[in-house]
Formats: structure tokens, C-alpha cells, sequence
């Protein structure tokens, strides 16, 4: 029996201690779940495991040896493995060539191929995958390229493998298969560290349930010994959540009326309606399909099947430009990837959505574009001494509230948020909470998604609940706990 361990491990960021004096241990033989809100601890802790970051203090022991990393490679070569829920294979070269990427058999000073297409038929054949070997990745399922990610990690032969997220893009049938291979690797004496928002999951694959909250080690239970109740206890504590301006009152009048909207994959049949001056919640577990709704509402994904319609115009036809200039803005749950350009001063971020209001090419009204920059720092109380300094150099807060302030410079109608508060501090959480509920006082009305069900609770005037790509119920946030919204978004009433 092998045993990865930690004692007295803490992770201490500037203003943030992540982890805090954590002891625990997974044993092989057995899945352990590994679970906790965004913000638990967690992640840090598979980044020590895994080599990424290395702890302030404490230990880390595998069956006993004490480890210290200095890259993920020195934990590979340790028998550390993670599958991370960001594929990383190459599309355009074949399964066996990304499972032994940088490690293909050699002979002769040439890749010995007929050695390398055997190993990865044999690595294949044993955990129970049945994918042609010379197959390129680029014509396989998202199901099976994640299958293709473990045969990789299970090629180090490691002694851990932790697996992060690795159902979140899965259809039912498909993770009825990953489970399958997953019992499979258990019984070959592997530690396997499974994390997950998918709560729902637990009873199915995990032995264990080991519970991180603001970075401390909550308890270890076995989750057969436990119910969805505990195990919420167990994350949230006793949540206080907080309610939302009582002045609040939106508008009978729709603004924006969704019609038996498919993209044909991830969501089928979805209509609501939202009114003038209205917070809609969107509440999911991930995988749900939550952020694909609202890209397809947005026009960056494809729909299959149904209508937009917004202030009484449908739009066949949407894209991100159309939508912008109908008055619909988003505001993307990567900021950094397709929120702002961090590259860009904090000036130029917070004209980009507004550049057809203020000139074109070289011909910008400096008037306007000054105005425009000086209302938004003013109105959302961005931290900045001078607005030609670099994005990169602001907090992550002030960073996403200039992601908002770009887009409040077109006066929208309607506003997406896809994970707004992630990765900023309380504090910044609440101003951006504010910036919302000042905008439904104006009559601007917000479709808000976030992982964090709390935050719903507190921001919003109604929650749709979505479920395998559909919209499922519709709660009043009013009368429901933090415990309650998470049962519901499980399927249980």
C-alpha cells in the first residue's frame, strides 16, 4: 500500500494564506474525493503535490520519502501525475505520439515506431480503451481525448494520479465510462486524488471525502458515512448570505426573451425571459452548460436551434460585434484571455468595447475617450494613479472592474456576467455586486452565472436552475439556503 501525506503544510501569498497548517493523507486502493469552494485551498494543494508551487512550510511524504519539487517534471519523475481539466494534447499528431510526447522509443538515433505503436496498444488495452493508436487527436471526441490524458499520465507509471475536473466536458454515458476506468486503475494500487465541483458525483466513484475550507483541513469522512447535507456543512460552514437592496424592484417589460435556444451539444430547448432592471441567476453545477448559454445568447458559439430576441428585434444572426452594437455587453468568466488585453494600458482597456462611439483607426475624439475613462474610474472607484499605466499592473478587483467599466462605456441593455467575482477578494466581490445592482436601478438589466451559489443568493431577483444542458426550475432566492440551492442544482428537491 503506498501513502502520499503532508504535515503541517502552509502556503502563505502575499495578503492570502492558501494553505494553513494542513496535515493529511490518501492511501492507494481507494478514490479519494478532494473537494472545497473556489477559494478552499485546494488547487494550492495539488500544485504543491504536483510540483507547480512549493509549500512556505510543512512537508510532503510519499510512502514515507519526503518530497521537495522544484518543477512538475522532478514530481512526474517521483510518480506524481496530474490530469488537469485544460486538455494538453497536440491535435495534429496521433494518440501514441501524444501519450509518449518527448519520450518516444528510440533506436538507432530514430523513433522506433513499431515499439512505440505496441507500448501505447498495450498501455491502452490494459486500462480498458479501446482508440486506434495512429488515430490523430484532431478526429476524436472530447470523451475520448480525456481518456487519451490519463493512458499519458498512466504511462509514468505513477504512484498518484490526480484528476481535476475530468467530467466537466463529458456527456452521462461517457462518465459512466471514465468511472469504469477509473475503478480499473484503482485496483492496480494507485492513489488517485479526484476533484470536483460535481458533487453529485461523489456517491458514485469516491471512497473518501477529504473537505478544504479557507485553506484548513475541515475533516475526512467516508462518503457512505456521509449525506449531501454534511458534506455542504462541511464546505460552506454556517453561511450567512446576504440579501439584496430591498429598493431593488425590476420592471415588468421583457428586454430580452430566449425561445427554445440548442447549440446541439451542450444545452437543448432553453427559453426564458428577463426583464427591464433585472438580476437573473443562472445556477449549474460545472458542466452544466451555463457558460455555453450565455456564449451562444452573446453570439461567440453557434446555436443550432431557437431565437434571441432583445427589445422587441429577433437576431437570427448574432455575433459579438451585432450584439455589442444591439446593446448587449459580457463580461467572460477567462478575464485575462478574453476580458481584457493585458498588454494594453488601462486607458485602452476601458475604450475597447466603445471604439465605434469615439472614431475610427487613427481618427479618435480624445474629448469623448477621456470622458468615457475618467466616468468609469470615477463611477466604479478603480485604484489607479494614472489610467496610461499598464492592466497588468492593477489587482485582480480593479482588473475585472475595468473589464465592467469597458463595457458600461457602449450604455448597454442587457449584461452577461460569466463568473464576475472570480479570482478577486471579498471586498472587490462586493463593489462588483454594487456595480450590478447601481446598473438595475438604471434599468440595466444582468444574467449572472457563477460557480460561488452563494452570490446568487445575494444578488439576484430569481434563479434559473440548469441541469445537463436544460433549465430545470426557476427558485426564489429568498427562500432558499446556500445548502438548498446546491440539493436543487444536484437534482434533489
Amino acid at each position: 500500500m503506498s501513502i502520499l501525506e503532508t504535515k503541517n503544510v502552509s502556503k502563505q501569498y502575499p495578503g492570502t494564506l492558501a494553505l494553513d497548517n494542513v496535515t493529511v493523507s490518501f492511501e492507494s486502493g481507494k478514490v479519494h474525493a478532494f473537494i472545497g469552494k473556489n477559494g478552499s485551498g485546494k488547487s494550492t494543494l495539488v500544485n504543491v503535490f504536483s510540483g507547480s508551487t512549493a509549500a512556505t512550510s510543512g512537508k510532503v511524504f510519499l510512502d514515507g520519502k519526503e518530497l521537495q519539487f522544484r518543477s512538475p517534471s522532478e514530481a512526474q519523475a517521483c510518480g506524481l501525475a496530474t490530469v488537469y481539466q485544460e486538455l494538453s494534447l497536440v491535435p495534429n499528431i496521433s494518440v501514441a505520439e501524444n501519450i509518449f510526447l518527448g519520450r518516444l522509443p528510440m533506436k538507432n538515433g530514430h523513433v522506433d515506431w513499431k515499439k512505440t505503436y505496441a507500448e501505447a496498444e498495450n498501455l491502452l488495452k490494459e486500462i480498458g480503451i479501446d482508440i486506434p493508436v495512429k488515430e490523430q487527436i484532431s478526429r476524436l471526441s472530447i470523451w475520448q481525448c480525456q481518456m487519451i490524458e490519463i493512458a499519458k499520465a498512466m504511462s509514468l507509471n505513477p504512484k498518484v494520479l490526480m484528476l481535476d475536473e475530468p467530467t466537466s466536458s463529458l456527456a452521462q454515458h461517457e462518465v459512466e465510462a471514465l468511472f469504469r476506468i477509473i475503478r480499473k486503475l484503482k485496483e492496480k494500487d494507485v492513489i488517485i486524488i479526484y476533484i470536483t465541483h460535481k458533487l453529485q458525483e461523489l456517491w458514485q466513484i469516491a471512497d473518501t471525502c477529504t473537505v478544504l475550507r479557507d485553506g484548513k483541513l475541515i475533516g475526512i469522512r467516508n462518503i457512505h458515512e456521509l449525506d449531501r447535507r454534511e458534506l455542504l456543512k462541511m464546505m460552506f460552514g454556517e453561511v450567512t448570505v446576504k440579501s439584496m437592496p430591498e429598493d431593488l424592484k425590476c420592471s415588468p417589460n421583457v428586454v430580452l426573451k430566449v425561445d427554445h435556444l440548442s447549440d446541439g451539444r451542450r444545452f437543448q430547448d432553453v427559453s426564458f425571459e428577463l426583464h427591464e432592471g433585472e438580476v437573473l441567476g443562472i445556477a449549474g453545477m460545472l458542466g452544466s452548460g451555463r457558460t455555453e448559454l450565455l456564449s451562444c445568447i452573446f453570439g461567440s458559439r453557434k446555436s443550432t436551434e431557437g431565437s434571441v430576441e432583445l427589445k422587441g428585434k429577433i437576431y437570427e444572426k448574432r455575433s459579438p460585434e451585432i450584439m455589442n452594437k444591439a446593446g448587449m455587453a459580457m463580461i467572460q468568466e477567462d478575464r485575462k484571455r478574453l476580458g481584457i488585453n493585458l498588454s494594453g494600458s488601462i486607458a485602452q482597456n476601458l475604450c475597447y468595447a466603445a471604439l465605434n462611439r469615439i472614431g475610427k483607426g487613427i481618427n479618435i475624439d480624445r474629448k469623448i475617450e477621456k470622458k468615457m475613462i475618467e466616468k468609469q474610474v470615477s463611477d466604479l472607484q478603480i485604484k489607479v494613479a494614472d489610467t496610461s499605466y499598464p492592466i497588468s499592473a492593477l489587482s485582480g478587483g480593479n482588473q475585472q472592474k475595468v473589464a465592467v467599466g469597458n463595457w458600461l462605456n457602449i450604455d448597454p441593455e442587457v449584461m452577461i456576467f460569466d463568473e464576475p467575482s472570480k479570482g478577486i477578494d471579498v471586498n472587490a466581490k462586493q463593489q462588483i455586486f454594487q456595480i450590478i445592482w447601481d446598473q438595475s436601478r438604471k434599468g440595466v438589466s444582468s444574467i449572472l452565472v457563477s460557480t460561488e451559489l452563494e452570490e446568487l443568493l445575494e444578488t439576484c431577483h430569481r434563479i434559473l436552475i440548469m441541469r445537463n444542458g436544460k433549465i430545470t426550475k426557476e427558485v426564489d432566492p429568498k427562500q432558499m439556503t446556500v445548502e438548498d440551492l446546491y440539493a436543487v442544482c444536484m437534482g434533489e428537491e
